[in-house]
């Protein structure tokens, strides 16, 4: 039988914890917080990650200041995330590389996602699209594949560097029909998009913000879109299953970026950056963002984006494990 003082020490104890913990969430935020953009100021990322930061900042009443720590893919700012104090004052932008891809490719990398973050929510969707050189003898994906397969072709792809989406989507398209495709990494998508162009390499996957000025003008030709549904930028060009290529779906789809914290942050914190984004994200300067650079505004509640990270790290692990990249 349980002593009535232990009882009541016990239920006291746990009133005093709760108290701190309610009224800090209440007075949360009160001063900056700091939001890690894991890239270079300027590029894609960095755009999005400064328009949603403007946006959170005024529904929560503090400025969000970001902070770009570029390199190893990423992985160096989203592990300052991951090191950070859970206090609701550093988050950081991560994505698909850095939570799902980068922990297969990397043999020292410094964090797990599926224990070292907190994930709040996806902000945006978007996909990779395959185009070829308008010389290529094909209109369609099946077409394609058959070409490269033809005796005395010399058919091969590009991709911004080893372990690169466009790089794993390339791989994965090889296993999955057996294209005959020699891979050839460039230090960055904009340099391999400029030979496709130029015909000394026959085709890449790229993200619309970049491919669509080129399909546009006739200097690439788009085939298919690995998204699961059609891109509202490119509604013409059919997805991987829709070309005959199904297993896309169960491997590298959809790509993303999405808010996500420190390990161990108080559910009324993640509850509150969440409702923030949220707000945000209705925003019109922030949707005119999204739109300019060609993404697709999405979100899931906490739980689901954390069941949604658990799946991609296993999805995406097989795909790399299937190019068989690594990166030192």
């Amino acid at each position: 039988m349980t002593p009535i003082r232990t009882v009541l020490g016990l239920t006291l104890s746990g009133l005093f914890l709760a108290v701190p913990l309610a009224s800090f969430a209440q007075d949360y935020p009160s001063k900056p917080i700091r939001m890690i953009v894991p890239f270079s100021a300027g590029g894609p990322t960095d755009v999005l990650a400064r328009s949603l930061a403007k946006s959170m900042g005024e529904v929560l009443g503090q400025p969000i200041i970001v902070d770009n720590r570029p390199g190893a893919g990423g992985s160096i700012g989203i592990d300052g995330v991951a090191k950070a104090a859970p206090d609701g004052y550093t988050i950081g932008m991560a994505h698909t590389g850095t939570t799902a891809i980068n922990p297969h490719l990397y043999p020292r990398h410094p964090y797990d996602p599926r224990t070292d973050l907190t994930p709040i929510t996806p902000i945006v969707s978007y996909t990779n699209v395959l185009v070829i050189n308008p010389k290529v003898p094909a209109n369609t994906l099946a077409e394609f594949i058959a070409w490269t397969k033809r005796s005395g072709v010399s058919a091969n792809y590009a991709s911004g560097g080893n372990g690169a989406t466009n790089h794993l989507s390339g791989e994965l398209l090889k296993a999955l029909t057996g294209a005959k495709l020699e891979h050839i990494p460039y230090k960055g998508s904009a340099p391999a998009l400029v030979d496709v162009m130029g015909g000394s390499v026959s085709a890449m996957f790229d993200i619309p913000i970049t491919s669509l000025p080129q399909i546009r003008a006739g200097h690439v030709r788009p085939l298919a879109v690995t998204s699961v549904k059609r891109s509202s930028y490119l509604p013409d060009v059919p997805t991987m299953r829709e070309s005959g290529v199904p297993g896309f779906d169960e491997a590298g789809s959809d790509l993303w970026f999405g808010l996500v914290a420190p390990a161990k942050l108080p559910q009324p914190v993640v509850d509150r950056l969440y409702q923030a984004a949220l707000k945000a994200m209705q925003t019109p300067e922030l949707q005119q963002a999204i739109r300019g650079m060609a993404y697709e505004a999405w979100t899931l509640p906490p739980t689901e984006f954390k069941s949604f990270m658990n799946i991609e790290y296993d999805k995406w692990g097989k795909v790399v494990k299937l190019s068989g990249a690594k990166v030192d």
